[in-house]
């Protein structure tokens, strides 16, 4: 299971790199859409692998954001409003939007290692 937490460490690495080497920051903006697409997928990708490892497999079918929010609400509400916040600001407004704002990006970052922050001390605790 750690070694999930490592990859999900992994991601966010990728996404931070890819926004300070490729996504070309001129003062509060970046000027390259698809690496903050990628910057943002990546850290959210990360941010659901720390969270498998917390929160383990669904009965059936596909996750989905609704299963993610249903399952933190069960577990731990300060976890859901950050999950809610990486939800919003690394898939949305980086991902499919490619926001150019940098304070966007950098409180996406800020939200996902909380997160995989929050799943690596669950784990150590379990």
């Amino acid at each position: 299971m750690k070694d999930n937490l490592k990859e999900a460490r992994r991601y966010l690495n990728n996404a931070k790199e890819m926004l300070s080497q490729k996504a070309k920051k001129e003062g509060k903006f970046y000027q390259d859409k698809k690496y903050i697409r990628l910057a943002g997928h990546a850290a959210y990708s990360g941010v659901l692998i720390a969270l498998d490892n917390v929160l383990g497999n669904k009965d059936s079918g596909r996750k989905s954001v609704d299963w993610y929010k249903s399952e933190l609400a069960k577990l731990d509400k300060k976890a859901l409003t950050a999950f809610n916040g990486a939800y919003e600001t690394l898939h949305l407004a980086m991902s499919y939007d490619g926001n150019i704002v940098a304070n966007v990006s950098k409180s996406g970052i800020e939200l996902a290692d909380s997160i995989i922050t929050w799943a690596e001390t669950r784990t150590a605790a379990a």
